[in-house]
């Protein structure tokens, strides 16, 4: 397709411009009304139907209707974003019904729409939207449901440069308003610095910037082809060293083996990635076809097209070994969706490189093919045709009925935390078992895991930590208080406590004193990481053990401190310099000795 070189007609380009703020405005006053619901718990925040499906069609729908104005006849826009709305309704819907009746676990607590919705369905929607919008828009510019390939480049790599600078211009607009809330404050004008702290200042003037930048960068075409020819150019001269980095990878298999390579647990992901590299870093070569590259760029481009097709036989069977093992997880699922692509761009590229007469021109037929391929997988990785969560929680279940995995092994934590809606369903109805070999311990384990709150943590580990195990008392004569052992460590109450009293595994060292001389002990803790602070714990009336001050002495630099400690040779005295009392409460100084009077000490030793 051949652009115009030189901006739209004055007239077009204004109407196209007044609609597209008025749209961007609207925009941000919808997802303010949004925030504003979800802050305050109105309508429709508690209702997640509604709620879900709004988030994302305000969020995607009108960057796809700003980049179509100008491009495309209304009734054909009008019936694109018809659809559009529908595929974002289907995919909303599902992520809301999986999640139904799944207990947050520890650090997902008390989240509104706006911060789960910045997952997976977000994310991968707007890279449905992004490939989609590009087909279509295309179609359009052709008048033909295929386009030409020349037609497809131009336009995909357009918006990926207009969503890119615009971005760009909403982080430079911000700092500018930054430099003058700081300005403004100087002279104790704190006006802009208030309003730029308010949602409803915030989110309309990104949404309106982002239009606007929307519209600058599509009445400047030669710009953006500029921008864009020297990104392809710069990437495409990577594309001998990733190729010689590979073909080397390759030739050294045969010789170290393949189990080195799974040792690594994530081969999978990892040559996922190198397909997506050579993949990336051939097509910057090839551009439209009609490019032209220095011949080491042309010879790496026809080697690196038959690279992918090994590397992606080896992350398939790597991925086969695990799931013949473990059976399939919500991560399998994902990365067997991805090979599904991989493996198209294999096969393809292998087929356009071994054809010499040409510059790789079939992969401009493999691009467009696999462009589709791709919307077909992410569509139905985010409906119930393939939902990973579902696929893997039927498979880990019909393991376990089968006997190829042992109740006592079975991941009843991955259910809880990893299935979705179907895991905590089949928790349940595990809960419940009365049939089989294992069901009493069936039944058990799985009553735990649905108790269970936090997602880093199995209610195994939970059980069986021993903190007179896991703690070390200096001097080794002195124990612990009985009450500090029996306590229910949570880190859910106290997100400041340490891994030695929740997990297996940790470790820490402890000294059992009277800080406050009221003839109870109190416990400090240290050595429990680098840069963690020592806590003295202090025991309530009510018998409940809680951090009552911090002690610095953290670091390899205090380490010599640290070692007198161990061996009891410390006293308690009072403060060197008193403390102040403001209004009944005190204010202690911190002394200056820190981490340079430690390596002072450490030197002198």
């Amino acid at each position: 397709m051949e652009q115009d070189e030189t901006t739209m007609e004055v007239d077009v380009s204004r109407q196209v411009m007044a609609l597209r703020l008025a749209t961007g405005l609207a925009q941000g006053a919808l997802l303010y009304w949004l925030y504003q619901a979800d802050r305050g718990g109105w309508w429709p925040a508690g209702t997640p139907y509604v709620m879900t499906p709004l988030l994302m069609a305000c969020v995607l729908l009108p960057a796809m209707l700003i980049s179509a104005m100008g491009h495309m006849a209304p009734k054909k826009v009008a019936q694109w974003m018809a659809v559009a709305a529908a595929v974002l309704l289907i995919m909303a819907l599902h992520a809301v019904s999986r999640e139904a009746g799944v207990l947050r676990g520890a650090g997902e607590l008390g989240k509104g729409a706006f911060t789960s919705m910045s997952g997976p369905v977000m994310v991968f929607g707007a890279v449905f939207m992004y490939i989609a919008h590009s087909l279509v828009m295309a179609g359009a510019a052709d008048r033909r449901r295929i386009a030409s390939y020349d037609t497809y480049f131009e336009l995909a790599w357009k918006l990926a440069v207009q969503l890119m600078f615009s971005a760009f211009f909403v982080g430079a607009l911000w700092l500018v308003l930054l430099m003058g809330s700081g300005l403004f404050s100087m002279v104790k004008l704190g006006f802009l610095k208030q309003m730029m702290e308010e949602s409803w200042f915030v989110v309309p003037v990104i949404c309106f910037a982002w239009s606007c930048a929307m519209h600058i960068t599509d009445v400047r075409p030669a710009i953006v082809r500029g921008i864009r020819s020297l990104l392809l150019v710069l990437l495409s001269w990577i594309l001998p060293v990733a190729a010689l980095i590979i073909s080397g990878f390759l030739c050294a298999l045969p010789f170290t083996g393949l189990d080195v390579l799974w040792a690594t647990r994530h081969a999978t992901s990892l040559l996922l990635a190198a397909d997506a590299v050579l993949i990336v870093l051939i097509n910057a070569a090839f551009q439209n076809g009609h490019a032209k590259a220095a011949l080491a760029v042309r010879v790496s481009a026809r080697v690196a097209s038959l690279l992918i097709l090994p590397l992606t036989a080896i992350a398939i069977y790597a991925l086969g070994l695990r799931v013949y093992d473990y059976g399939w997880t919500s991560d399998r699922v994902i990365a067997a969706a991805c090979l599904v692509v991989a493996s198209c761009y294999a096969l393809g590229y292998a087929w356009a490189a071994h054809r010499y007469e040409t510059w790789l021109c079939p992969i401009a037929n493999v691009n467009v093919a696999a462009a589709f391929v791709v919307l077909a997988v992410l569509l139905a990785l985010f409906t119930p045709i393939a939902d990973p969560a579902r696929l893997s929680v039927n498979n880990q279940m019909a393991r376990l009925e089968k006997g190829r995995t042992k109740a006592a092994q079975f991941d009843f934590h991955y259910l809880r935390f990893e299935g979705q809606r179907y895991g905590q369903e089949a928790l349940t109805r595990l809960s419940q078992q009365t049939t089989g070999p294992d069901a009493a311990l069936i039944r058990d384990l799985a009553g735990k895991a649905l108790k269970e709150t936090n997602r880093w943590q199995t209610g195994s580990q939970l059980a069986s930590v021993s903190i007179t195990d896991n703690v070390k008392v200096w001097p080794s004569t002195t124990k612990l208080p009985a009450s500090f052992v029996a306590q229910k460590w949570s880190p859910i109450e106290d997100a400041a406590v340490l891994p030695c009293l929740l997990s297996r595994g940790s470790s820490c060292d402890a000294l059992v004193l009277d800080v406050d001389g009221d003839g109870k002990p109190e416990v400090l803790l240290f050595n429990a990481g680098r840069y963690s602070a020592a806590p003295l714990y202090t025991e309530h009336a009510d018998g409940k053990w809680v951090v009552a001050g911090h002690l610095d002495a953290s670091g390899s630099e205090c380490a010599p401190l640290i070692e007198k400690l161990k061996a009891g040779q410390y006293t308690l005295v009072a403060p060197r310099m008193k403390a102040l009392e403001v209004a009944g409460q005190l204010l202690q100084f911190q002394s200056e000795f820190g981490a340079d009077d430690c390596k002072l000490i450490k030197a002198a030793k």
